[in-house]
This record gives C-alpha cells, structure tokens and sequence, in this order.
C-alpha cells in the first residue's frame, strides 16, 4: 500500500537553500513538496519511481537532472527492499526550493549504509554494491551530494542536487 500526499505549492517544512543560487530566478523562488509511505516491497520500486517522475514533470525539472533523481529513488528505494525490508515502512520525500532538489529515501532500520569514498572505484566483479557510489558519481557531476541522517527512527539518505 502506498499512501501519498498531493505535491505542495507552499514552502517545504525544510527548504533546502545552498550557499549560491545555480537555478533562474524564477526556479529559485519555486518551492514544492511531496512524500509517500510504502511497505518496502519490489514493486514499490518502480511505483515510486513513477511518482517521483511525475512531480519532477510538474515542477519542470530538466531532463539531465530528472535522471540523476531517477536513477538515485530507484538505487536508494531498491536498498530498502533488500536490506531494511524488515525495519518497517519505508518514507519517500521529494523538495524543491531555493533553486535545490532533495531526495531522502528513509527507513527504520538503525544500520548506516557504507557512503562511497569520493575517489571510491567500484569492485568491476561484483555483483552488487554500486548503487551509492553510481548516485554518489551521478549527484557530484551535476554540482549535488549524497549524505546519510541517522535518528532515533532509524536513516535517511539524502540527494541534493541544483534544481537546473
């Protein structure tokens, strides 16, 4: 079951500001939200990437940037399901404001994912484990970040990446 609430045209709970604003002036004054519960099943997967792509379309976000936040629900969303399945229901939150994205995937789980060094190089004969530092690679090339919250609730992992 996922529960949803309709994308929010007032500010976020949290904007999310950075030290210089790399959007147009009109994308810097927008400001939107949206977030959805879900059991941490695999086909949540694509229906919350489905979701995402949806608001990311209504806020017009470009498509070099929509895929970074694409690519990043469905690593993060996909880590849930394989290794917090047992930790609870899964949050999804999307935010624009300031001229910035975040996407926080959380879950209740109180175990840490291993962030990628920035330098990190991936095991080539692995058969898993690149998912953070592909979204670590992709956030960084278009000027964002990845970063782990741990809380009383359990983690968040955070993508932040300029709205243009």
């Amino acid at each position: 079951m996922l529960t949803s609430t309709p994308p929010a045209t007032q500010p976020a709970t949290q904007p999310v500001v950075g030290p210089t604003d790399p959007a147009p002036a009109a994308a810097s004054q927008a400001r939107g939200f949206d977030h959805w519960a879900a059991e941490p099943t695999a086909a949540t997967v694509p229906l919350i990437r489905s979701r995402v792509r949806s608001v990311l379309d209504g806020w017009e976000i470009s498509a070099d940037i929509a895929d970074v936040l694409l690519l990043a629900v469905s690593e993060l969303v996909g880590n849930v399901v394989l290794h917090a399945s047992d930790a609870g229901r899964l949050r999804v939150g999307i935010s624009l404001g300031g001229g910035w994205l975040q996407l926080e995937v959380a879950d209740g789980a109180p175990s840490l994912p291993r962030l990628p060094h920035p330098r990190g190089e991936a095991d080539l004969d692995a058969e898993n484990g690149r998912g953070l530092l592909i979204v670590h690679l992709m956030a960084a090339e278009v000027g964002g970040q990845l970063s782990v919250q741990a809380d009383e609730f359990g983690k968040s992992v955070r993508v932040r990446v300029p709205a243009a």
